[in-house]
């Protein structure tokens, strides 16, 4: 699937039809990424993005963690709109952007670009470069860009599209010339149906 309607058709329809609670990539603490950020220092005020952050919670922590300037981006308007009303009153601090990853433009200059819903559903080589075409033109130079994605040992498929998996090596080689790794790992994600999905996590800095 690599029409950019049809991939929005279908997110639209998942967050239509299943709660937050049942799916696969539910977290109710996103540890591994708000560990992430912490060991960055990314300043409270600083710019940052959650890239297909969906209705996902690392919004609601990052707030309780007293950061100011949130954007959340999503290709599902459905999902943004089930964010919003779970956040209530809180909402109207996050921008919330409705669109794709590989075809929106960044205007700020983000101080954390982090992605762990993306990046592996771009099975296409010319989507990978898109998209990482974007996160080059929206990272500071010395910005952070978080990346989660299924490991070479996660599942092939994710919510009945196929994915591409990376190693932490893998993943550090497709985000060269541009990137510099900090630090990588291998993360066991323990899903609502009791499955257990192995992701690649890097933090990088922008060169």
């Amino acid at each position: 699937m690599t029409d950019g309607k049809d991939r929005k058709q279908h997110w639209e329809h998942i967050y239509h039809s299943k709660p937050l609670e049942t799916v696969s990539w539910h977290q109710p603490v996103p540890t591994t990424s708000l560990e992430l950020i912490s060991r960055l220092n990314v300043p409270k005020e600083a710019p940052l993005i959650d890239v297909g952050g969906g209705d996902s919670l690392l919004a609601d922590h990052l707030l309780d963690l007293g950061f100011t300037d949130i954007t959340v981006l999503d290709i599902s308007g459905n999902a943004l709109d089930r964010a919003r009303e779970r956040l209530g009153d809180r909402a109207s601090i996050i921008q919330w952007i409705e669109g794709d990853a590989t075809c929106f433009t960044p205007e700020p200059d983000y101080a954390l670009w982090h992605d762990r819903a993306v990046f592996h559903f771009l099975t296409e080589p010319e989507q990978r470069m898109a998209y990482i075409h974007r996160a080059v033109a929206g990272i500071r130079t010395g910005g952070f860009l978080i990346l989660g994605t299924f490991s070479d040992r996660g599942p092939l498929k994710c919510s009945g599209l196929e994915v591409q998996r990376y190693s932490t090596d893998e993943l550090q080689a497709q985000m060269q010339p541009y990137f510099k790794p900090v630090t990588c790992l291998n993360v066991a994600h323990n899903t609502p149906s009791g499955s257990v999905q192995d992701f690649s996590f890097c933090a990088f800095v922008k060169v």
